[in-house]
Order: C-alpha cells, then sequence, then structure tokens
C-alpha cells in the first residue's frame, strides 16, 4: 500500500466529517489506513467482525470498510447480516484473496465495491467517495418503531422483511414526521404541510390511520391532546 505525502492533505472540520466504520484486525495495516482517512473521516475502528457487526447495526455510518478475513465473523457474513436487517450503508470489502470466487462471495453477500490489498490509498478514498455518491442518490433509511423506512422510494420494512408499499401521501405524512423524529406535531401542522391546509386535520387522521392499518399501531405515536409523532425507534 502506498502512502500519500503529507504536503496537500486537506483539513476537514470535525463538524462536517462524515462517518466510516473500518473493520480491520492488522494492526499495521489498520494504523496507516486510519491515518488517512482520518484527514476526511471520522473513523470508528473495530479489529473482529462480530464487535463490528454489532456496531454497524447499533450506529449510523456513512459508509462501512470492511477486511474480508476477520476473527469471530467473516466479512461476508456481516454484509449479509447488515442487509438482513435492512441496512443499506454502501459497503467497500477489502482483501487480500485474489480470487474470482472470492470476490463474488463478497458482492452476491451485498458488498458494494471490492478492493485487493495491497491498495493505494488514493484509490481507496476515490472509491469511498463514490460510494457515498451513490448512496446519496439512492436515499437514505430511517428507523421508525421496529420498521426501516426508506423515504426516497415510499417503502417501509417491516421486522420479518415484509415489504410494504405507500401511496404518495401516506410518504409525505411518514417523511414528514420521521424527518423530526423528537417533535410532536399537531394536527394543523401536519395538515398544512402536507395538505396545505390548517383545516384538513380529519384528513390527517385517516391517513395516520391508514399508515397504521399498512403497518402497525406503532409506526405513529398519538401523543393525547398535542398529535402525532414518529414511532421510537427500538
Amino acid at each position: 500500500m502506498e502512502r500519500r505525502p503529507a504536503a496537500g492533505r486537506r483539513e476537514v472540520s470535525d463538524t462536517a466529517r462524515p462517518r466510516v466504520l473500518y473493520v480491520e484486525d492488522d494492526a499495521e495495516i489498520a494504523a496507516m489506513t486510519i491515518e488517512v482517512l482520518s484527514e476526511t473521516y471520522d473513523v470508528a475502528h473495530e479489529t473482529d467482525g462480530a464487535t463490528g457487526r454489532d456496531r454497524a447495526l447499533r450506529e449510523t455510518f456513512d459508509v462501512i470498510l470492511l477486511d474480508r478475513r476477520l476473527p469471530r465473523r467473516d466479512g461476508a457474513e456481516i454484509v449479509r447480516d447488515l442487509r438482513t436487517a435492512h441496512i443499506t450503508t454502501p459497503v467497500l470489502m477489502l482483501t487480500a484473496l485474489g480470487s474470482v470466487a472470492d470476490r463474488v462471495d463478497g458482492l452476491d453477500a451485498g458488498a458494494n465495491d471490492y478492493l485487493l490489498k495491497p491498495f493505494d490509498f488514493d484509490e481507496l478514498l476515490a472509491r469511498l467517495r463514490a460510494l457515498r455518491r451513490a448512496f446519496r442518490a439512492e436515499g437514505r433509511r430511517r428507523g421508525v418503531a421496529e420498521w426501516t423506512y426508506l423515504p426516497d422510494t415510499a417503502v417501509v420494512y417491516g421486522p420479518t422483511g415484509a415489504r410494504v408499499a405507500l401511496t404518495a401521501t401516506e410518504n409525505a405524512v411518514l417523511d414528514l414526521l420521521t424527518r423530526s423524529p423528537d417533535h410532536v406535531f399537531s394536527r394543523e401542522e401536519i395538515a398544512r404541510a402536507v395538505f396545505s391546509s390548517p383545516d384538513a386535520v380529519t384528513t390527517v387522521d385517516t391517513y395516520v390511520h391508514y399508515l397504521r392499518r399498512k403497518t402497525d399501531t406503532d409506526l405513529v405515536e398519538t401523543v393525547r391532546g398535542r398529535g402525532y409523532r414518529a414511532g421510537a425507534e427500538r
């Protein structure tokens, strides 16, 4: 792996940095890679597959950088676990295994791209940028109660993997609620934002009923005397 010279490195504000989860058990490779990634990313590093998987399931990242062979949990197994949980975060898999079968196995598991060791750091960073661009174009996921919501495609996935398509209006209501999950929206606020009329409160109740009927009553919580909010993620 080739290290870039210090000259020309770009300083980035911590508050603006995207998050990367990096799972690598080789201490020497990890140290060099973290040094380079830290110029641009907020890096979370784990050294074994089980811990890395659990952190990916628990926290939100912009991209995941994953070694193919890891102690306690193989990289391909981790990706399968994430995709089963409907976590769509892009994954770049690193490997010293050059066979076509190994690369196909990782991609079939749900990895978005593959990079062979030893790699050039400029190529690594370029691939991470490309994955993040593609991911932003596809849209992010939001956790609502026990459901996974994809607002850009108007789809929610249930805890058992069931896929539920939403109408445009149902999606607009849920999108509004999940953009500010801690805020309690009055019926008038929702009516104004979705239906362009604060008088459409009865229509708001109707569409909340539709959402609950399609999914679960916990998807949208009623706050007595105040209105509605998105169900708390569990």
